[in-house]
């Protein structure tokens, strides 16, 4: 009996020091998330859980056992996420693509998530009014950052199934002040459309399935109309981004961020390019078999 007792220690004992061995860090499948405060689930009430954010929200739905890293970073722009000095600290690193890329070469990563760019040209928008030299810079150096971003990337995690987002227009809420307040709605559609049409073609460059959260926002549909309570009747781009995000929530500051339904919608997004099927063999692996 005490040879059985004893075999039974040494056998746990075994598995508990594999469990927490290299091999078996790198025998786990993660999922490693990349971005801004969207990507990190910020929302300007500290009550609503960051689980609440759309990052968290697809972790939820894939399980299958995957484990939740997430590098995202609060106001982080395609210059910092690249070399650093943002908000957040990585250790051992200088930036959150290093860490990523540190993370990369230790763990199996099997989905690797992405929202990037919005802070690039967010700076370029103050009391109401849109710069249009500094946009149109700005997503200029959106463009080479990112390129660096997914080529980087690319080389760290060959074969990863890497998914990024679009974004939809916040300032489309401007409509909602009159005809001033429409012409600036109407500037910002253009800058947005400018913005993702350079993601889109970066990632699509990079093998990048895109979530095309600004079609989900009907963001460029200012011809539809829609009801939105306390308003009437508005232009459906209009209604949703208030609808989805703080920009127009009665009695609290414009905020750019999602609600928890708007979070929901960019998770959908995500989660239907996640499940499609390859292109081709050669293609990223769909986790729904995991």
């Amino acid at each position: 009996m005490v040879r059985r007792i004893l075999g039974l220690v040494v056998a746990v004992a075994s598995l508990l020091a594999f469990a927490t061995s290299p091999a078996a860090a790198r025998a786990r499948l993660y999922y490693l998330a990349l971005g801004d405060s969207l990507a990190a689930g910020y929302q300007p009430d500290p009550a609503i859980s960051r689980d609440e954010g759309y990052v968290a929200r697809i972790h939820r739905a894939l399980d299958h056992g995957l484990i939740l890293e997430n590098l995202a970073c609060d106001g982080a722009t395609t210059a910092t996420l690249l070399s650093g000095g943002g908000g957040c600290a990585y250790e051992g690193t200088g930036s959150q693509l290093a860490a990523a890329e540190n993370f990369l070469r230790q763990h199996r990563v099997r989905l690797i998530t992405i929202d990037i760019g919005g802070n690039d040209v967010n700076h370029c928008v103050a009391g109401g009014v849109i710069d249009q030299a500094c946009a149109v810079s700005a997503v200029g150096t959106t463009a080479t950052n990112l390129g660096e971003i997914v080529r980087r990337l690319r080389a760290a995690a060959p074969g990863v199934q890497i998914v990024a987002m679009t974004y939809y227009d916040p300032y489309l809420a401007a409509w909602l002040q009159g005809p001033a307040g429409q012409t600036v709605a109407r500037q910002s559609l253009d800058l947005t459309a400018l913005l993702n049409k350079v993601l889109t073609g970066v990632y699509t460059a990079g093998d990048v399935r895109i979530a095309d959260v600004a079609a989900v926002f009907a963001t460029a549909d200012l011809s539809t109309e829609a009801e939105l309570p306390g308003a009437g009747t508005v232009p459906l781009a209009v209604a949703r981004v208030c609808t989805w995000t703080w920009m127009c929530v009665p009695g609290r500051p414009a905020d750019i961020h999602p609600t928890s339904a708007g979070y929901a919608q960019i998770a959908d997004a995500f989660l239907a390019q996640v499940r499609r099927r390859p292109t081709s063999p050669a293609g990223p692996v769909r986790l729904t078999s995991d």
